[in-house]
């Protein structure tokens, strides 16, 4: 029998990018089909335990990859896993490089972002009355990403702590003027889902930190093949494989206790009254203010 503190601990969400629809070793498995304000999740949360860790797992694009990313409901997704009682998450995610020192395979851990979204009034859970602002300087969980590099470094690939994710809409890839001027302005990475879960996991009070796995060279660099589906199989398929391995090593480091800076982002961000809170707008967020309604 497991022990009730681990039983009641918070949970580590894992969200699985292309080539990594699930996590194996995980025991006590249940699927679980979480109801939204915002609408459906992209999958059923496979929640289990790894050792003696909750894991929540959702496959980002859906278990056979049937999602694009200008369809994901990024609201759904976070509101569902904290409602599963979720406070990190690891965001596994391919992503094309824009430097030459980033190589199809090597692993980059972003500590930043820049938005080329367009879809931006769908990345927050505030608004209908309720007015938060998050700080967001810093938008992923330093102690969380250190423990993912550490885990990454014991392994035989390059891993490189630091870079600037840039987040496009997709689903197309980039013309190569846009790859050129991306890498002109120094970003290091592109992807087009990994900033909405940032920010909107922030609000949630989920600590996140990103495993970016490079699959290709964007089109910037005219002597390689220009990305595409199809060429970059093989290096998603490698990717996949070293991600199960940094989970494996990773997920049982995480504290039992959520006491990290994220986890109580909302104190200072929360503009609006409480007493002017709107019922519908609170009932809706009820996972995401609990801890505020209690007083």
């Amino acid at each position: 029998m497991r022990m009730s503190q681990n039983e009641n601990s918070p949970a580590i969400g894992v969200i699985g990018g292309s080539g990594l629809y699930e996590i194996e070793g995980l025991t006590n498995v249940e699927e679980i089909n979480v109801e939204t304000p915002f609408g459906s999740p992209s999958d059923a949360i496979i929640s289990g335990y790894l050792g003696e860790r909750k894991v929540c797992f959702l496959a980002r694009h859906a278990r056979g990859h049937r999602i694009l990313p200008s369809e994901l409901n990024h609201r759904a997704n976070i509101w569902a896993m904290r409602s599963l009682g979720v406070r990190w998450i690891i965001a596994v995610t391919a992503v094309g490089s824009l430097q030459e020192q980033y190589a199809p395979r090597d692993i980059v851990l972003p500590d930043q972002f820049f938005d080329r979204t367009s879809q931006r009034a769908n990345h927050t859970f505030f608004g209908n009355g309720i007015v938060a602002h998050i700080s967001f300087g810093d938008p992923i969980s330093e102690k969380l990403r250190e423990i993912l590099f550490q885990e990454a470094s014991k392994l035989n690939v390059n891993v490189n702590n630091g870079g600037t994710y840039v987040n496009m809409d997709g689903p197309a890839f980039s013309t190569r003027a846009e790859s050129e001027t991306n890498r002109k302005l120094g970003f290091d990475i592109i992807g087009m889902t990994n900033l909405p879960e940032a920010k909107l996991a922030r609000e949630a009070e989920i600590s996140l930190a990103t495993l970016a796995m490079i699959t290709d060279y964007d089109c910037w660099k005219v002597e390689e093949e220009s990305v595409n589906a199809h060429a970059v199989i093989e290096h998603v398929i490698a990717n996949a494989t070293a991600a199960k391995n940094v989970l494996k090593g990773a997920i049982p480091r995480i504290p039992f206790e959520a006491d990290w800076p994220e986890h109580r982002a909302l104190d200072n961000a929360l503009m609006t009254d409480k007493n002017l809170w709107p019922k519908q707008t609170v009932t809706n967020l009820e996972p995401i203010l609990g801890r505020f309604l209690k007083s």
